[in-house]
């Protein structure tokens, strides 16, 4: 997954660049999430690894599944894209470079995504102060993703980018426990 990662940021970075320079990123973004689904299908993986499947019928296949996500002059940078991810044995990282242009789309729009996993549900004052906190901290607009983990005890775990904040019982008890163990 790491290395997934790692080797999908120059391409997601240059699809970025292109879409943004070319004021297309809404576009880009549709075609990306579109390709990443077409990507992740069974059939559609059978057709990337068949040998006797040549990259001008699989842009064939992708302008099918694509329809009006690729339109106009963007069609043609993204075939293009696509052209070099079929060159480079690169279009099973599409989802993760999708993944990634998204990022680098909020943060230009500055907004961060952010995921906030609690004990218990969180009612609507709670995520509104809690907003209020993140986008104090962070210094820009929040993307939250809410979820429950009873597991967790009490408190909350926060994930945004790299960065976690875990406010648990669970991951208080977890650290004094290897305190203790020193």
């Amino acid at each position: 997954m790491l290395a997934e990662t790692t080797l999908a940021r120059p391409y997601a970075r240059a699809a970025f660049s292109l879409a943004d320079q070319a004021g297309t990123v809404e576009s880009w973004s549709a075609a990306l999430a579109t390709a990443s689904e077409a990507v992740e299908s069974e059939a559609m993986q059978r057709v990337i690894g068949h040998p006797k499947v040549d990259e001008k019928r699989l842009l064939g296949l992708f302008d099918e599944v694509l329809g009006e996500a690729a339109e106009g002059n963007n069609n043609r940078a993204f075939r293009s894209f696509l052209t070099v991810l079929m060159h480079y044995r690169r279009l099973p990282m599409l989802p993760e470079i999708a993944a990634q242009f998204e990022t680098l789309r909020r943060a230009s729009e500055h907004r961060l995504k952010v995921n906030v996993t609690s004990a218990v549900e969180m009612d609507a004052d709670q995520l509104e102060r809690l907003a209020a906190r993140l986008r104090e901290k962070f210094g820009t607009e929040i993307e939250m993703e809410t979820g429950v983990d009873a597991d967790l005890i009490g408190g909350l775990v926060v994930r945004a980018g790299d960065k976690v904040i875990d406010a648990s019982v669970r991951g208080r008890l977890e650290q004094l426990g290897r305190q203790l163990v020193r």
